[in-house]
């Protein structure tokens, strides 16, 4: 089974009930059998948007809550870096970011063709030199 890269939306949303993805993110997460793999980056970008909106408690819960998550968090290496340099000067007028730059760097070194994000527009847009396109869930 090859792993998958989750986002930091796809993530927000599994911890946010309330928010508008929420639903469609857990049925999308609950039938998968692959290794799920956490960018750190993504963990970075998803505290700032829980403390925002769910607050210091909820910043406390999310950061707990890591360990039990059944995913395992990898962090980017500096080939990963200079390829999302790469990436976010080949989409300049994208508004891509820097942690879906990094998501895709990674993928591709790590051959990850499934990517768990709401973010369809980026990660449809992007063009890995591993495979096609990616598959993207939900």
């Amino acid at each position: 089974m090859k792993p998958c890269l989750i986002d930091s939306g796809f993530l927000y949303a599994l911890i946010d009930e309330t928010d508008e993805h929420s639903a469609r993110v857990s049925e999308a997460i609950d039938p998968l059998y692959e290794p799920i793999y956490l960018p750190a980056p993504a963990i970075t970008e998803t505290a700032y948007f829980v403390q925002k909106n769910l607050g210091q408690d909820g910043l406390a819960k999310f950061v707990t809550s890591l360990r039990q998550m059944e995913m395992t968090i990898v962090s980017p290496d500096g080939q990963d870096l200079d390829r999302a340099g790469e990436i976010l000067n080949e989409y300049l007028d994208q508004d891509i970011d820097f942690v879906d730059a990094i998501i895709m760097s990674m993928a591709e070194r790590l051959n990850i063709t499934k990517i768990l994000t709401i973010d369809h527009r980026h990660f449809s847009l992007f063009r890995p030199k591993h495979c096609n396109a990616f598959e993207i869930l939900p």
